[in-house]
């Protein structure tokens, strides 16, 4: 059985790779790896709170290793901290680390890329796995989530504190991954058969942030609605 960290977002996708692991004898997840927004605490690109993840491990019963980075840190810096933690984990007895994504290919050779360089083996449980079938699977499985995060060259604000479920299936656009795997959606897991109890959550604030490439291509400008959530 292989010791594994499992790359956790606090969202659908990681709370489903960890529903598959646990299932599969050939893998043991023995700890959690996130990466937080050294200024503000809060997970990149999710905005959830700290407070939050902290529950989220510990209803799970797991080690959390935190990695704190700038609000835009450049690749270098990222690459240089992930192969960090990495590194310690594989200290720890840690020889594989597992992914939520599903279809990404660059971003799939990217950490095989950089795990081989330390003999840490990749493992991606929902690949090329179908999307809408997932958010299915969501359901069997126990597991229940909410929208927290919207591209808006995707998604309006109304798609905030969605949960996710095949009534969200008949509402998405049709551009729209039903996973939001292109990026165009980010979620936060607040109950799963996997937690020891559920996480009663509030939401609060809306706020619109806007991201402009830094290379000064405004094609790529890209705005995101983020819900602010706490515990009740």
């Amino acid at each position: 059985m292989q010791n594994t960290v499992l790359n956790w977002s606090s969202g659908k996708d990681a709370a489903l790779a960890y529903h598959n692991l646990l299932q599969d004898k050939h893998f043991k997840v023995t700890q959690l790896l996130t990466t937080l927004s050294l200024e503000h605490d809060r997970i990149f690109m999710h905005g959830i709170r700290e407070k939050l993840l902290d529950i989220q491990a510990e209803r799970m019963n797991l080690p959390l290793t935190k990695v704190k980075l700038p609000a835009s840190p450049d690749d270098t810096l990222y690459t240089n901290a992930m192969a960090a933690s990495m590194a310690q984990l594989k200290t720890e007895g840690v020889t594989t680390a597992a992914y939520g994504d599903i279809f990404l290919e660059d971003l799939k050779a990217y950490r095989e890329q950089q795990l081989a360089q330390l003999d840490i083996n990749a493992h991606f449980p929902l690949w090329k796995l179908d999307t809408r079938t997932l958010v299915h699977n969501l359901a069997d499985a126990g597991i229940e989530a909410i929208i927290v995060c919207v591209n808006d060259k995707f998604l309006g604000k109304e798609f905030l504190g969605r949960k996710i479920d095949a009534s969200l299936l008949n509402d998405l656009p049709l551009n729209v991954d039903p996973c939001g795997e292109n990026g165009e959606y980010h979620s936060f897991v607040y109950n799963a058969p996997f937690f020891s109890e559920p996480i009663p959550i509030a939401t609060g604030e809306i706020v619109h942030k806007r991201y402009i490439n830094p290379d000064g291509n405004t094609q790529w400008d890209t705005g995101f609605y983020f819900m602010d959530c706490d515990v009740q």
